[in-house]
């Protein structure tokens, strides 16, 4: 990239400016603090109505888990339309603008889950919003990534972008836990009340989490709009007739395409499997160990910052390597972690004791594990699927890409809720997973390496 131009650089860090500042919906609210505090909330207004405080927790995470599922169920559905669409009329940075305002709409619309008479059912209608948003934003601005740089260099460009988005969501966990998140002293990590007059004791600093995932986001998404241009594609009208009949003729092309069907389903069930993991292991720490929101939160920087670290090293080895290799590799250490969390209790791992701080650090590295093998998996995924697309359809694609990711988020999350709710425990709920992982690696063995465009 040393000769590149100045407009060039300035175009990728501005792609790379997207991951920065999506990346808080991914670490603030999905992960660390708004799913810990959803679950918290949840769980304590279930107790009140006389549960258990183990079902309680069970109900909180089925509830959650429910609630990704619908949403997850509606990207499916739209993904390969909408990315048909962008590439038909030749147009994606309209859509970007629209699914942005979802996002930041969404986010922003937190701040009303108190924890006195709590909106359960709201709180996720307003997250599955801004996940959408999110979700669909990130169709359009990944199907910029082939033009950004010559074919041998695209692996590197994806896995700095995620490097970058990963520091990004470190400094907004940062910023949350020293300024705005509080324990149960309504006081921050840094042992301040929480900024801005904000009372600790009705927890409006950690309902800031949404607020501030919003500002984030339209704050950063500056220099992307400012140095980001699409590439000059032939505008045409919105016809839906052609659209659906093209985007039926490339899901017809599937069974001739062996690499790209079998990458499809591959991604499928490690994308959804991860995104489970990730959406799921903050009520898991709340519900299964005790953490606090704060607790949580370190959790998350050491998380991220290994995430940034390893999605970084990725992209060299996706450089040098190709991204197969690193996609196999990540997907092992994710079946080890999800076998380690079936296991672990408040002071032991399958029976055997660790202690109260055994059991905490064991929890820190799988999240250290989750963060750096889930980073460098997704950044290698996105320039697997760039093998296996042009600029010319590449919206389409990632629009297909989007729908192999979320295909079965409804049955990898609906089959943590059943398992969940029917054993009553939170491990256990999470064993789906652990198949999941394993059939993506089969898969792999028919995805060619260089992949396949035509």
């Amino acid at each position: 990239m040393m000769g590149q131009d100045r407009a060039a650089r300035r175009r990728i860090w501005g792609w790379w400016f997207f991951d920065w500042a999506s990346q808080p919906y991914a670490t603030l609210l999905l992960t660390f603090v708004f799913s810990i505090y959803f679950a918290e909330v949840a769980r304590n207004h279930f107790i009140a109505g006389g549960m258990a405080p183990a079902a309680a927790g069970a109900r909180a995470q089925a509830l959650w888990s429910g609630g990704l599922a619908v949403a997850g169920t509606v990207i499916a559905l739209l993904a390969p339309v909408l990315g048909a669409v962008a590439d038909n009329t030749g147009r994606r940075m309209l859509w970007i603008w629209i699914f942005s305002a979802l996002y930041v709409l969404g986010a922003a619309g937190l701040w009303w889950l108190t924890p006195q008479s709590p909106a359960l059912v709201q709180a996720l209608v307003l997250f599955g919003i801004g996940l959408i948003g999110m979700e669909f934003t990130t169709i359009f601005t990944n199907a910029l990534l082939p033009g950004l740089g010559p074919r041998e260099e695209i692996g590197h460009i994806s896995g700095a972008g995620y490097a970058f988005g990963y520091v990004g969501g470190v400094v907004s966990l940062l910023v949350m836990l020293g300024l705005f998140a509080d324990n149960a002293a309504g006081l921050t990590l840094l042992g301040r009340p929480p900024a801005f007059g904000l009372d600790g004791a009705a927890r409006e600093g950690t309902r800031f989490v949404g607020p501030l995932t919003a500002i984030w986001y339209a704050l950063f998404m500056i220099p992307f709009f400012l140095w980001v241009r699409e590439p000059r594609l032939p505008r045409r009208p919105f016809a839906i007739g052609a659209t659906l009949a093209g985007l039926g003729a490339l899901l017809a092309s599937l069974r001739h395409r062996r690499s790209l069907a079998a990458w499809l389903a591959s991604s499928m069930f490690s994308r959804d499997a991860l995104n489970a993991l990730y959406g799921l292991g903050g009520v898991f720490a709340g519900g299964v160990l005790g953490w606090s929101v704060i607790q949580s939160g370190i959790f998350g920087v050491i998380s991220a910052v290994t995430a940034a670290f390893v999605s970084w090293l990725g992209g060299r080895a996706d450089r040098r390597y190709g991204p197969k290799p690193v996609i196999v590799l990540c997907t092992l250490a994710l079946i080890a972690v999800c076998v380690l969390v079936l296991g672990l209790s408040r002071e032991a791992l399958f029976g055997l004791p660790l202690g109260r701080t055994g059991a905490d650090a064991l929890f820190y590295l799988c999240g250290a594990t989750i963060g750096g093998a889930g980073g460098a998996l997704q950044a290698a995924s996105r320039t697997m699927m760039v093998r296996h697309t042009t600029p010319e359809r590449s919206a389409e694609a990632f629009g297909l890409y989007a729908l192999s990711g979320k295909a079965t988020a409804f049955l990898a999350l609906a089959s943590i809720s059943l398992a969940t709710s029917l054993s009553g425990s939170q491990n256990i709920g999470i064993s789906p997973l652990v198949g999941m992982f394993i059939l993506s690696l089969l898969l792999l063995g028919w995805v060619a390496v260089e992949g396949e465009t035509e």
